[in-house]
């Protein structure tokens, strides 16, 4: 996608052989700022500090991880530590777990000597396989954004957002965005509104900066508007991305993905989740089995800004004595899902429709 006219990726390899590129996604809409990951510590800081964000990223951030530990050393108990240690860099994530044993499934076998190079190749694989898969996600959700334009009589199909589940969030086009990128480059006439996503904000952050730079219409709204909006008809659908998918298609996202599914379902309009099938998780029978970070409270009391001076500060917002819970994600339960947006089509949100992609 592009940031200030220039065709970019969330992340992508120096090319002068010294590690890996990011976008410092917490420097973000204030500031592009690229970071240069050249090890295992870069990556896994990379990861927890949420420089990258984003299920599909986190797992590709995680293989070039893999990769750069490699550098150092090649020995099985090298591969494993650097595992053990991207492993745990965020629980809820399941594409991370699934990047790394496909490094592992891949690497183990090599002689230890032809494993640097290979991980690196291996890592660019994935990477390019991501940017794929979330094309055709989008052409498969666009199909869907068609139905409703139709419907729409071109009128523009009005679509809320939860989180941050675009380009920013994979290597490109995003998951839940990708339809929306492929509908705009369809001529289809749309407005995103996109939730702020409190604690962090990668809605009004990240999702908003990356439609703006886009020249997709969109207009940001506090989390707790999206069924008021709803209710008064100002919303069409919702296409949300998710962190893991479970077998019977309980899906888990950012938190308070749950509460607009229940109003989606309240006021009879359509729930989407956009997901790579990298991202289902069919050990998990259902997603009440799934685990949940649970952040620092500082997260809440606090809010990241702009300061008049340009410099980006830190405020607190609530009593300095008052604690908070900080849960990154919630599950919304399959019966309000209307469909699950993946590369190899949509499908019901229901463990038999989901086998197929086990």
């Amino acid at each position: 996608m592009l940031i200030d006219g220039e065709k970019r990726t969330a992340i992508w390899p120096d090319p002068n052989g010294e590690g890996v590129f990011i976008l410092d996604q917490t420097r973000l809409p204030h500031a592009v700022a690229n970071v240069l990951l050249r090890d295992l510590d870069d990556a896994a800081r990379a990861i927890k500090d949420m420089l990258v964000r984003g299920a599909p990223l986190i797992g590709v951030t995680a293989a070039y991880g893999m990769a750069l530990a490699l550098r150092a050393d090649q020995s099985d108990s090298a591969m494993r530590h650097a595992a053990e240690v991207l492993r745990a860099t965020r629980p809820t994530a399941v594409n991370l777990a699934w990047a790394l044993a496909r490094m592992t499934k891949f690497l183990e076998p090599m002689p230890e000597e032809m494993r640097r190079d290979a991980a690196f190749a291996f890592a660019k694989h994935l990477a390019e396989k991501d940017i794929a898969c979330n094309e055709a996600i989008g052409e498969h959700g666009l199909t869907l954004i068609r139905a409703m334009a139709e419907k729409r009589g071109g009128q523009p199909v009005r679509i809320l957002t939860h989180c941050n589940a675009g380009w920013l969030a994979t290597v490109d086009w995003g998951t839940a965005t990708a339809p929306i990128y492929k509908a705009q480059g369809a001529g289809i006439p749309l407005h995103v509104f996109v939730d702020e996503t409190r604690p962090r904000n990668q809605g009004a952050s990240l999702t908003a900066f990356e439609l703006g730079q886009q020249k997709v219409p969109h207009t940001l709204i506090v989390d707790n508007a999206g069924g008021h909006l709803m209710q008064r008809g100002e919303i069409d659908m919702a296409i949300v991305g998710a962190d893991r998918i479970a077998a019977n298609g309980d899906a888990c996202n950012k938190i308070g993905t749950y509460l607009k599914a229940l109003a989606a379902r309240d006021c009879g309009l359509p729930f989407y989740v956009a997901a790579p099938v990298s991202t289902f998780d069919p050990a998990l029978a259902e997603g009440r089995l799934i685990p949940i970070e649970e952040r620092a409270p500082e997260e809440v009391t606090f809010m990241p800004g702009l300061a008049p001076n340009g410099e980006v500060i830190s405020v607190r917002i609530a009593p300095k004595d008052t604690p908070a819970r900080n849960p990154g994600f919630d599950v919304t339960p399959a019966r309000l899902v209307s469909g699950i947006i993946t590369e190899k089509g949509v499908f019901e949100a229901s463990t038999e429709a989901l086998a197929a992609l086990a």
